[in-house]
């Protein structure tokens, strides 16, 4: 599932909590921090899903990104006084961070987590192929997109609305990564990050309060909502910083993709969504597709 993660740009160094943080990290392979940040973010999804229930899908993600901004600003303490370029840029940050979680929420409400995450990851996916001369890219944009055919024709097929907040939620990851760049030259720290992760809120926010209504104030929604913020947002983007201290952005990339079959998983044993045979496969070809698209542009 999509989350705001590090800023390309950012230095991993500085003071503070989150520093001292990311140290008691460094002892750890990186490889597992990046494994560790699939799982977090994938069972913080599972337990998103399951508080639907209680304050419903933007209810849900209202409580994710306003908590991950108000961890965020504790952290960063950013300053308010930014140029007019930063400013733009952190609000389309802010918007498009926003819109991605709402859709993918809305998503996971009507289809299988793994299903919707597989439809998601469509987004970076593109990203990483178009502008490339390679023909072999050109093939594993294919063999996605025939993956994610199948995974939404097979065994009756996924309701067609989810499938649509999926694909919405990909078109916004996209998004997100060229923006993310964009923020990252304009920024040297997390500042810009704590900032779009406010402005995500708000966007949100009247969502969410539609939604929920008052039920988005009760204690335990409260409480697992900041749960759901820390598992999708704070500690993975914690684990990811860390991770990208000591390797390369393509090995990064190619662990990344592991993240609809993870997402698969987690369904399974959290949620007890099952996928069939037929839409595995389709998880698997799309899984194969980010990791040569990853591993040809590295080469």
């Amino acid at each position: 599932m999509a989350q705001a993660g590090p800023t390309p740009g950012q230095p991993l160094g500085g003071s503070g909590p989150f520093s001292a943080a990311a140290r008691a990290l460094g002892a750890v392979p990186p490889p597992a921090l990046v494994m560790l940040s699939i799982i977090s973010v994938q069972v913080g999804a599972a337990i998103a899903k399951q508080l639907f229930t209680l304050a419903g899908s933007s209810g849900t993600v209202t409580l994710r990104l306003v908590f991950a901004a108000a961890v965020l600003v504790l952290i960063w303490r950013p300053s308010l006084r930014v140029t007019r370029r930063m400013l733009v840029t952190v609000v389309a940050y802010g918007v498009v961070l926003g819109g991605m979680n709402l859709a993918f929420y809305l998503a996971i409400e009507r289809i299988p987590l793994g299903a919707a995450v597989t439809i998601e990851f469509l987004g970076p996916l593109a990203v990483a192929v178009i502008g490339s001369r390679r023909w072999v890219d050109g093939l594993w944009a294919l063999l996605a997109a025939g993956g994610v055919l199948l995974l939404t024709r097979a065994d009756g097929g996924l309701e067609l609305t989810g499938v649509l907040f999926a694909l919405l939620a990909g078109v916004c990851w996209g998004a997100y990564i060229l923006l993310a760049a964009a923020l990252g030259s304009q920024s040297s720290d997390g500042q810009g990050l704590a900032l779009a992760m406010v402005c995500g809120g708000l966007v949100v926010l009247p969502f969410g309060l539609a939604d929920a209504g008052t039920s988005l104030f009760h204690p335990l929604v409260l409480i697992s909502g900041l749960g759901v913020a820390l598992l999708s947002s704070v500690v993975p983007y914690s684990l990811e910083l860390e991770a990208l201290r000591t390797i390369p952005p393509s090995v990064f990339g190619i662990l990344m993709s592991l993240e609809p079959a993870m997402a698969a998983l987690t369904g399974l044993v959290v949620l007890g969504e099952e996928l069939h045979p037929i839409q595995w496969t389709a998880v698997c070809c799309v899984v194969l597709a980010s990791v040569g698209a990853t591993r040809t542009r590295r080469a």
